[in-house]
């Protein structure tokens, strides 16, 4: 007979305590240096690399028995990457989770920020595939951190002026570099160029896990952040006007957009989908209130 899995089972949030303390020490490290990578000796954990374990190592350090976490996947609450990180933080911790953005005091994103403004009391954790700007310029790590330390970013300058002349346009549609603090450049982990914008003068602090990489770096509260572009080319996101979200007729939100193969027709909905329901609950307790 399988024994049942609980979070009795396990020391609270699955790491050790002395894990947990070097992970909290390196975030300090990286909130005292905005968009320094420090390293740090990532965990092994029961998901794979790649998927998720740096923030997810963030998260369970992080993490008190009173918290309430909230996991997107691409803006999504109920995707197999999200389900499963709700699955294994919950099983050791016994925390509640909620898909309402404002409930949560901390919230593991995997390219996305969510739509509502984030408070000075949460903590946006990012999980991070590829921490390093430079990783394009160069492949060799002590190249990299040199180049950092000399504040020698004409490579990536290079690689925005090459997609200009072969695209059009200097800006990527995901991870477009950005100046933290006026240091450091820095991925700011594959959301979509309109979330850039979030992380500039933020409430809230971010912080951005690379468990592959052992790499850990933030943007604490009130920092400047900007997104890198030419004089001649300043920095535009997306443009979504004229659409709105088929369900909750939001506008002036990040879309993901549908394809429906019967009819022929595209149509949008909105990438937060917590936001999304959040505001046809409001919606249906105002007709409700009319009625």
């Amino acid at each position: 007979m399988t024994k049942k899995t609980n979070q009795t089972d396990y020391n609270f949030a699955f790491l050790d305590e002395g894990s947990k303390r070097e992970i909290r020490r390196s975030i300090l490290h990286a909130i005292a240096v905005p968009g320094y990578q420090v390293p740090f000796g990532s965990r092994e954990l029961p998901i794979g690399r790649g998927w998720g374990t740096g923030g997810i190592q963030l998260t369970m350090s992080l993490i008190g028995p009173h918290d309430k976490l909230k996991v997107i996947d691409q803006g999504n609450d109920d995707s197999v990457n999200a389900v499963s990180i709700k699955n294994l933080i919950c099983r050791t911790t016994g925390v509640e989770t909620t898909t309402d953005t404002a409930e949560a005091d901390i919230i593991q994103s995997r390219h996305r920020v969510p739509e509502e403004p984030l408070r000075e009391d949460q903590v946006l954790v990012l999980q991070v595939p590829q921490p390093e700007p430079l990783r394009g310029v160069d492949p060799h790590e002590e190249v990299t951190r040199q180049l950092h330390a000399d504040g020698e970013y004409t490579g990536i300058w290079v690689n925005l002026f090459e997609l200009l002349l072969t695209k059009g346009s200097p800006f990527r549609g995901a991870d477009h570099p950005v100046m933290a603090d006026g240091r450091y450049v820095m991925n700011p982990s594959p959301i979509p160029r309109y979330d850039n914008p979030k992380l500039h003068q933020a409430q809230c602090l971010y912080l951005f896990g690379a468990g592959r990489e052992k790499k850990i770096y933030a943007i604490p509260p009130h920092t400047d952040v900007v997104s890198l572009a030419f004089e001649d080319h300043p920095f535009r996101q997306e443009d979504l006007s004229g659409r709105k979200c088929r369900l909750c007729g939001a506008e002036n939100v990040f879309f993901d957009e549908l394809f429906d193969e019967a009819t022929g027709q595209r149509y949008y909905q909105c990438s937060d989908t917590g936001y999304c329901q959040k505001r046809r609950r409001q919606q249906a307790q105002q007709r409700g209130e009319q009625q």
